[in-house]
């Protein structure tokens, strides 16, 4: 992770380390890894999704690692400093800096660390739509609805997860959310 951390530009990099304490301690549903890699290749920079999702990663677990331990700042940049593969100055600076702004309000409870292992429900959307005809069969007339979520993974990659139902699918997918819905009414 260190040699691609060398290709990212320290404002990005900040603004990395930024959304994963925000996301750790639970302000924001995940980081959106897609759109700030975009946004570094359009300033010049040759980094691809995959790679930035590592990094992300290692952040995320690095972060969480130290508020763990109770790390203090000096002894974060310490253990930074004897690792295998010394990462550049500019992202010890940053982290040096986030850390000892944000770091130790990362809250690391038994619970917390349950729910973020599952990942977190972000967003949903639908639309219907009807199949008119295909290769195979000339008059198909049957309506369908794609569903979308958009889900962060427990690592606060944010993806997003379509399917197809019928009908009588959507109507029991909805029944339930409504079940749903109520149940957590009554706590």
């Amino acid at each position: 992770a260190a040699d691609k951390i060398r290709l990212i530009p320290q404002d990005f990099f900040a603004e990395l380390c930024e959304q994963i304490i925000q996301h750790l301690n639970h302000k924001i549903p995940g980081i959106n890894t897609a759109e700030l890699c975009q946004r570094i290749q359009t300033s010049g920079v040759d980094i691809n999704i995959g790679d930035l999702a590592k990094v992300a990663n290692t952040l995320s677990f690095l972060f969480s690692t130290a508020a763990r331990n109770n790390l203090s700042t000096e002894e974060l940049v310490t253990a930074l400093g004897s690792g295998v593969s010394t990462l550049p100055k500019h992202a010890v600076q940053v982290i040096r800096h986030v850390w000892n702004e944000q770091g130790k309000a990362i809250a690391v409870s038994e619970d917390a660390r349950n729910m973020a292992a599952v990942g977190q429900f972000v967003d949903m959307k639908w639309k219907l739509g009807v199949a008119m005809s295909s290769d195979t069969c000339r008059s198909l007339k049957y309506p369908y609805v794609t569903v979308t979520l958009t889900v962060a993974d427990p690592s606060g990659q944010i993806t997003d997860k379509s399917f197809e139902m019928t009908i009588p699918q959507f109507k029991n997918f909805c029944r339930q959310f409504k079940e749903m819905a109520s149940v957590l009414e009554t706590v």
